[in-house]
């Protein structure tokens, strides 16, 4: 087995120090100049890179044309949008001068890209022939976090921002359900990560949304975190941009719309759900270096013979070799830490007996196999290998997730055994304000709108609407 990283603290003892620790030791990133922000590193924009590709293919098959927005915004089309900016307004970074000269209106830093699209569109929007229009980008936004952590909660961060508008209700809610949909098939099949999705309460839905829609996964801690959300707008956002269509009746209508995201934040997920006391850990899917070939050392033989495996598997798996100079402990021990799924060892040794040793990252069991059979060989350990981390991930996920009637009951499960909470709960904003002030806690999604006529909210006692999930979150 690979050498332990000493410096990885470990989960049990402080998972917040944890985190950080593996972040920093699989090369994912460094902390940039200004607070909240950060470098991404190789690692972890091969990890985005990755994300990115998988997802810009999968909006393109709803027919999403990427685009790009300017990053700053003008005070004035900025506040068009009443319930947006005080949704925003704490977050806000403002440009004011520009060399030493003080600029006649503010600008802001993007937070999102909302408003500038819908002015664009005031003009590009004439009649339903138009329509319907979906856009999306790949950018960075600012928001000014007072608490930041790399990839959870950062100033600056990488994300995509979908905008769509329709010429009817229904057809711009079914987007954003389909969005949803395309999020949690990603997130569940090639992240491995298990999710809730369903609606957003009124109080935690995005500022100037008709509806919110989200995915939470919840994380080894048992804190919750929200990996992706899709918006429906109805025509919230055209009434304020004026983005009127001449319908197929000849009479003009307001158009609708939708807007969808998800960032950098799933890196956070991902280090989360599978890392372990020695690193991170990747699906294989998504993992930027599926299998590394380590040389035992650097003798021409097994330098040649390591060089024969990867020409023979690079292009079927991303591959890679390691014949630096480092000790083979040493390369074993980075190869974990980086959660490189598969490894692949090569010595003199395994020359002489005509095989090579290959270990998973999750079991570290050791595979002998024939030179001639290693090619066929990996898909079935790949397989394994993510069948093994998906259970995992499954098993933590149901052993996180309980139900309260009452607000002692729901304050001790958060205590003692954190997790999703199902709750009876009258969705009233003034209500979850008290929540979160006496537990620290907020709604993730609401589970369903049935409840019995005798239900009461589990914190006012006042007739139960919803049955909604609770928990901490990052």
């Amino acid at each position: 087995m690979a050498q332990k990283l000493e410096k990885i603290t470990a989960r049990d003892v402080d998972f917040a120090k944890w985190y950080t620790d593996v972040v920093k030791n699989a090369k994912l990133m460094e902390y940039g100049q200004v607070k909240g922000t950060m470098i991404l590193k190789p690692n972890g924009f091969a990890l985005w890179e990755s994300m990115q590709n998988y997802l810009d293919k999968e909006f393109k098959t709803l027919g999403v044309q990427n685009v790009y927005f300017p990053l700053l915004i003008p005070e004035s089309l900025f506040k068009k949008e009443k319930e947006h900016v005080e949704g925003f307004a704490p977050e806000l970074a403002t440009v004011t001068m520009v060399g030493d000269k003080e600029l006649s209106e503010k600008l802001y830093i993007r937070p999102t890209s909302e408003v500038l699209v819908a002015d664009f569109l005031v003009n590009e929007i004439k009649s339903y022939r138009d329509l319907p229009i979906k856009y999306n980008q790949w950018v960075s936004v600012l928001r000014w976090e007072k608490t930041t952590r790399p990839f959870l909660r950062s100033s600056e961060f990488l994300w995509q921002e979908g905008h769509t508008f329709h010429s009817t209700p229904s057809e711009a809610k079914k987007l954003t359900l389909d969005i949803l949909e395309i999020y949690k098939k990603f997130v569940q099949d090639v992240l491995l990560i298990p999710v809730l999705t369903g609606q957003k309460t009124d109080h935690e839905k995005f500022a100037g949304a008709k509806e919110t829609y989200t995915m939470e996964s919840i994380m080894y801690d048992g804190q919750a975190l929200q990996s992706g959300t899709s918006h429906y707008f109805d025509n919230n956002f055209s009434k304020a941009f004026n983005i009127k269509f001449q319908n197929s009746n000849q009479k003009e209508e307001f158009a609708y719309s939708t807007s969808w995201g998800v960032s950098t934040r799933l890196i956070g997920a991902l280090i989360m759900t599978h890392g372990d006391d020695n690193g991170l850990i990747i699906p294989s899917k998504i993992a930027p270096k599926q299998i590394t070939i380590i040389t035992v050392n650097n003798s021409e033989e097994v330098v040649k013979k390591g060089n024969e495996l990867l020409n023979s598997l690079k292009n079927i798996y991303r591959t890679t070799i390691d014949i630096s100079d480092k000790s083979f402990g040493y390369k074993m021990a980075e190869s974990e830490v980086e959660g490189t799924p598969l490894r692949i060892e090569v010595g003199p040794r395994d020359l002489a007996e005509g095989h090579v040793v290959i270990s998973d990252r999750i079991s570290n069991n050791k595979t002998k196999v024939m030179f001639n059979e290693v090619v066929s060989k990996i898909k079935e350990l790949l397989d394994e290998y993510d069948k093994n981390l998906r259970l995992r991930a499954w098993e933590n996920f149901e052993s996180k997730q309980f139900s309260a009637n009452t607000f002692d009951e729901y304050k001790k499960i958060i205590q003692d055994t954190p997790g999703f909470v199902e709750v009876p709960f009258c969705g009233e904003i003034s209500c979850e304000d008290d929540i979160k002030k006496k537990s620290s806690t907020v709604s993730r999604c609401i589970k369903d709108f049935n409840t019995k006529n005798n239900e009461v909210c589990f914190n006012c006692n006042s007739q139960a609407k919803l049955h909604t999930y609770f928990a901490r979150a990052y």
